[in-house]
């Protein structure tokens, strides 16, 4: 499903006009202008999963800031930079007539966020085990005398009844969170996140997943787009991403920015050619 159809940024002719009509005549600051009249880029149209692929500094997350700020997207950061504003208020965009749920950008941060607090949840729920451990050993050779020390009597009863891996995993909660692993926990975050009917721009989600982690993310992404009326603006490098099926991809690398298939990326182009080279260790039986 297409919400947001298209996207212009700021033209040279249109930046030129606005920096010679501010009075001052230092900067602190231009961000984002003069970032992309250099790169002659820019009207943007989007599809169900549109990729902008590009090395660091190609201004790929730049343009999600620029997109998410303009359309008040949930998690953006609110506009900062003292000139954004003035540039936001030049881009135009243009959306279909179709409804959709919520408008949110999901940073690498974010995730980073998520799997953070996981931990924390793991360090607490450490602690907490050692504790029912030792008080697993602390019952069950106990011999409770006052039958109302309910809680003592209860906890004695347990821990005869059960293994200490038992009596410890009944006081412990969070347990299906602690065997997570960083990628694990990463896919769970955006399972939870992304809902139907809604728009998502993604600013590198494969940080921190593995290439199996990668692959279940794209599959994910993949159904979210067919089957949940979800559209996904990515920024991304992952060879796994940019094989999505149908996704429009811009290489920010060239110059203009050109829509390109992933096969004809320099990255997996680099990747095609090393795995050639190592085909025959593939291979061998």
């Amino acid at each position: 499903m297409v919400y947001l159809k298209e996207f212009s940024l700021v033209s040279e002719n249109n930046e030129n006009i606005i920096l010679s009509e501010e009075k001052r005549t230092y900067f602190h600051n231009q961000y984002p202008f003069r970032i992309f009249p250099k790169k002659e880029f820019k009207d943007i149209k989007f599809s169900d999963v549109t990729i902008l692929y590009g090395g660091n500094g190609s201004g790929k997350s730049t343009i999600l800031n620029i997109i998410a700020n303009k359309l008040n997207c949930d998690g953006s950061f609110g506009v900062h930079g003292e000139m954004m504003m003035k540039y936001l208020e030049h881009c135009k965009f243009e959306t279909s007539m179709e409804y959709f749920e919520e408008a949110k950008i999901i940073r690498s941060d974010d995730v980073f966020d998520y799997i953070s607090n996981i931990r924390r949840i793991n360090n607490r729920g450490f602690s907490q085990r050692e504790m029912s451990f030792r008080e697993y050993f602390d019952n069950k050779d106990k011999t409770i005398d006052d039958m109302n020390d309910y809680q003592n009597l209860k906890n004695s009863i347990d821990a005869k009844r059960k293994s200490a891996s038992n009596y410890v995993r009944s006081r412990v909660f969070d347990k299906d969170v602690k065997e997570q692993s960083n990628g694990e926990s990463a896919l769970m975050y955006f399972v939870s996140e992304i809902k139907e009917n809604s728009l998502y721009l993604l600013d590198e989600p494969e940080n921190s997943m593995s290439a199996a982690m990668q692959l279940k993310l794209t599959k994910f992404l993949e159904e979210s787009a067919r089957f949940f009326n979800c559209q996904f603006i990515i920024a991304t490098h992952s060879p796994f991403l940019l094989g999505m099926t149908g996704a429009t991809i811009y290489d920010l690398d060239s110059v203009p920015p050109t829509q390109k298939n992933f096969w004809e990326l320099e990255n997996m182009k680099l990747y095609y050619d090393f795995f050639k080279q190592n085909s025959a260790k593939f291979e061998q039986k």
